[in-house]
């Protein structure tokens, strides 16, 4: 599953660390879903999304 996040996140001036927080997880994980080695689970999308301002389904992309 590919994401816009790092893409987002810059644009919005964050920190992995300021998003992590936002969002109550750690910057590794962060990092892993920035690079897809990490898919989220939905409720961490939704709170990915919200905290990104963007809708869940332009966030997350399904490969091929």
């Amino acid at each position: 599953m590919k994401n816009r996040i790092k893409e987002l996140r810059k644009e919005k001036a964050m920190r992995q660390s300021d998003l992590a927080e936002l969002v109550q997880v750690t910057r590794q994980t962060i990092i892993a879903i920035e690079n897809d080695k990490y898919d989220p689970s939905l409720a961490l999308a939704m709170k990915l999304a919200r905290v990104l301002g963007i809708p869940v389904e332009e966030l997350f992309s399904l490969d091929g």
